[in-house]
């Protein structure tokens, strides 16, 4: 399954960052522990300096940013760092 179908199916959080990024790396330590206490949600992390077409297709502007989509639609979307439990409010998982 590519990219734009793994997007499209199911509870997705879409992690946009850069490996020359600092808040990122921070990012993706809480993004670790989010996976492991959280089902039913996939993490996709999306290199911006890779996959232009899809920075471009979800107008991304900063990094990190987040964007939560469920069924291939957009939730909500936010930048910066987040902690876990932000993480998991940000896709409604309590």
């Amino acid at each position: 399954m590519n990219l734009k179908e793994q997007i499209k199916t199911g509870k997705v959080l879409i992690d946009f960052y850069a490996d020359w990024c600092g808040p990122c790396k921070t990012l993706a330590k809480q993004l670790i522990k989010y996976k492991e206490e959280v089902t039913g949600v996939d993490v996709i992390k999306i290199n911006v300096d890779e996959e232009a077409d899809l920075m471009a297709e979800y107008n991304i502007r900063s990094i990190p940013t987040l964007i939560y989509i469920v069924d291939g639609e957009i939730i909500d979307r936010t930048t910066g760092n987040k902690t876990l439990e932000q993480l998991k409010e940000f896709t409604k998982i309590q």
